[in-house]
């Protein structure tokens, strides 16, 4: 006698849940975490001139000014000395200026296009997070606020080297050719140029240190500016709002 033939089971539909009889054996093969884009390919490269340059300005710089320092005129010692470390500090301002140069030139080609993203302006909210945090850090407040892709602390960062190096890059110029700046303003301009170069670039030293610092490596060790990505901790913990943006999730939920 024939065999009847089995019906042949149907087909599911993709992304079904398999029946418990059929369900597959855990594995304990670890689910990677997933990981969010925050800064793209030629930001990290700029991140990374700017410190090289930075750096450089700095140690050719200071011998600079503190010229009447011991270990200065150790430095400057010969005319050619002198010369080299001018030099090298010149070479590492042309690097500095392009970079500027193109970070101006690529924000307004954006904004031309009305595709200049509007997360680094400063907010009305921006100040109300600082209160917030400042309640926080008084223990006024249980947790801390939650902020978007980037917080008031970052913003603080940004627009004061913004405008720092603005001022460092104008005053250089002027200090490098001032007989063509003295043909055009009064003669006042270089010492106020000298005097406004080497202070910011003081400040700017101690704001690095102090600030950037402390908020990028010692209160948490974040390294988006060179990988390019985050975490899902790090958003969840740091950029909850964001995080809720993006994924339609609660960053918290529940709720500690």
């Amino acid at each position: 006698m024939s065999q009847k033939a089995k019906p042949k089971a149907k087909p599911q539909p993709a992304g079904t849940a398999r029946p418990a009889t059929q369900a597959a054996a855990p594995t304990n093969k670890p689910q990677a975490e997933r990981t969010f884009w925050r800064f793209a390919l030629d930001e990290r490269w700029e991140h990374t001139l700017l410190i090289l340059s930075s750096v450089v300005l700095l140690l050719t710089g200071l011998p600079q000014k503190y010229r009447s320092a011991a270990w200065s005129q150790q430095i400057l010692a010969t005319p050619d000395q002198v010369t080299l470390v001018r030099t090298i500090h010149h070479i590492a301002a042309i690097v500095l200026t392009i970079e500027v140069l193109y970070h101006l030139g690529k924000a307004i080609f954006l904004l031309a296009r009305r595709k200049l993203p509007g997360d680094f302006l400063p907010t009305i909210q921006d100040v109300r997070d600082a209160w917030e945090m400042i309640k926080y850090l008084i223990f006024l407040r249980k947790d801390q606020p939650a902020f978007g892709k980037f917080n008031f602390e970052q913003k603080i960062t940004y627009w004061f080297l913004f405008f720092g190096i603005g001022i460092m890059v104008v005053t250089g110029f002027v200090l490098w050719f001032p007989v063509q700046f003295t043909q055009l303003f009064p003669g006042g301009i270089v010492p106020a140029a000298k005097l406004a170069h080497s202070t910011e670039s003081i400040v700017a030293l101690i704001f690095i240190i102090i600030w950037h610092l402390y908020h990028v490596h010692i209160e948490r060790l974040n390294l988006s500016i060179f990988t390019g990505r985050l975490s899902e901790e790090e958003m969840r913990s740091y950029h909850a709002l964001e995080f809720e943006r993006l994924t339609g999730e609660k960053a918290n939920p529940e709720g500690k």
